[in-house]
């Protein structure tokens, strides 16, 4: 019992620790955003998004996916206890990082005249993509630095690495943006990036790993792993991206600008706002269950516990969306968003069954079944685009927000049974009862908002509100003695 109130507890501090890290980091971006738009203006605005992005497009093609694939081999060495194991896959993972960045950053640099023709539609930025082929050397060994603190799991390290990283990066482009507006771009997007990796190469320094020689053929053969499957990562990832790009370019084309624009916005709230407890989780989630993955017992444990917590969290949350969703795109956009609602609303309901899907997922990557991984991402790809494309054909942006709880109903019972057949998995009775009272509270907020008219909506819908919030609070406080650590805080 002890030990799994430790576990809870484990999880709780990581989900809370990064995630103010990523609230912190949702401001920055905010504040970075509005001086960019204020000082350069849509033009500059619109350059600054071609560059990044372009550069981002080279670059997941080039790092293998490392950042993601490499933390489960240093989280499983660094389970081992074995020293000399922690530093040989360390060695050989800064080897591939090295290698890696500077692949991205000479296709990059050669590449440069087309890329510039590709995104400008003239060479004028080539000397610009030329610069900037240096970033994607600086951003590989940055992410380096920092996927060795999340294997490792010195993650106070990692999130001042962030926060400061972000902080940082802003105080360095604002005065050039001020000063130099759009010539101030290039120089603003490789300062912040050398910082960076500066701020990442300092706390990855406070880690105790010294290099091992490794040779060629240790070098091929150690490596091998984490490159096949951050290639399959990659792959996956670019899927993904065209998934969604090819559904933008559907609303464009038979519907209108001015819905891709509610499409966007509608999906970065329950993306950003409600799916930063999902990046916040993953921080310590994926090493913790790279470390134990070779028990499969162990594995469905550490999945169920944090299966629990994350619906735990997230329920109360999904509930204020449902009944105060107007406020909720008001305060953060505008009444000209309020079309977006029931979107947001069916999208919310669909997020119960994310939470359970994601939480099973993990286990392929961090079993390293890398060919499993991408067929099942492929196959959920494939039904999701071609039920969102038939969502908005049917019924608007309302159909993406129905195709997007269809897609996880379906998603959840294709990993389930997946993992179960694979590794023996089952979900434990405490989930069920968990998901079972949440989505009901959900549902009938949701229904409120369907058939009562506002601001009656708000008065039915609070009671709900409470009974979620009080319930996920009893749970927490039965798993990891919430009362007790609050009462500890007070003194």
């Amino acid at each position: 019992m002890q030990e799994n109130q430790s576990s809870y507890r484990s999880i709780m501090k990581a989900t809370s620790l990064f995630g103010g890290v990523q609230v912190f980091n949702i401001i920055i971006a905010i504040i970075r955003s509005k001086i960019i738009a204020v000082l350069l203006g849509p033009a500059g605005m619109g350059i600054v998004g071609l560059l990044t992005s372009t550069t981002g497009l080279v670059s997941s093609l080039t790092n293998f996916g490392l950042g993601t694939s490499a933390i489960r081999d240093i989280a499983a060495a660094n389970e081992s206890g074995n020293q000399h194991r922690i530093n040989k896959v360390v060695t050989v993972f800064r080897r591939l990082v090295w290698i890696t960045g500077v692949l991205g950053a000479v296709i990059t640099f050669i590449l440069a005249p087309w890329l510039s023709q590709l995104t400008f539609g003239n060479k004028e930025y080539t000397l610009a993509f030329m610069w900037l082929s240096v970033t994607l050397l600086f951003n590989q060994l940055a992410i380096g630095q920092n996927v060795l603190l999340q294997g490792m799991r010195k993650l106070k390290y990692l999130a001042k690495a962030n926060m400061l990283g972000s902080f940082i990066g802003l105080v360095i482009s604002a005065p050039l943006y001020y000063y130099y507006r759009v010539d101030g771009i290039v120089p603003a997007i490789i300062l912040t990036a050398l910082f960076l990796l500066a701020i990442s190469w300092y706390f990855s320094r406070k880690l105790k790993i010294e290099h091992t020689a490794v040779t060629p053929a240790e070098t091929i053969f150690e490596g091998k792993g984490m490159l096949k499957m951050g290639f399959m990562l990659s792959l996956s990832g670019l899927i993904t991206v065209g998934a969604s790009y090819i559904v933008r370019i559907f609303i464009s084309n038979t519907g209108s600008l001015e819905d891709v624009g509610l499409y966007n916005a509608g999906f970065a709230i329950i993306g950003t706002y409600v799916g930063l407890v999902f990046t916040a989780m993953s921080t310590d989630y994926y090493p913790r269950l790279s470390g134990v993955a070779h028990d499969n017992k162990m594995g469905t444990l550490l999945i169920n516990q944090q299966a629990e917590i994350a619906l735990l969290i997230l329920a109360p949350i999904l509930t204020i969306f449902l009944i105060f969703i107007n406020w909720v795109v008001i305060v953060l956009y505008s009444t000209e968003f309020i079309p977006v609602n029931r979107m947001i609303q069916w999208a919310a309901l669909g997020m119960y069954f994310k939470a359970a899907s994601w939480s099973i997922a993990f286990i392929l990557l961090a079993k390293g079944a890398s060919k499993l991984f991408f067929w099942n991402e492929l196959i959920g790809n494939i039904y999701t685009l071609g039920l969102n494309l038939l969502g908005y054909h049917l019924f608007g942006l309302e159909g993406l927000g129905i195709t997007f709880l269809i897609s996880y109903v379906l998603y959840l019972l294709q990993v389930f049974l997946l993992s179960k057949y694979k590794y023996g998995f089952n979900f434990s009775p405490q989930f069920y009862k968990i998901f079972g009272i949440q989505l009901l509270l959900g549902m009938l907020c949701f229904a409120i908002t369907m058939f009562v008219s506002t601001p009656l909506t708000y008065v039915l819908g609070l009671p709900f509100i409470l009974i979620s919030v009080w319930y996920s609070f009893k749970e927490l406080d039965k798993r990891m003695d919430l009362k007790g650590i609050i009462n500890n805080y007070r003194k």
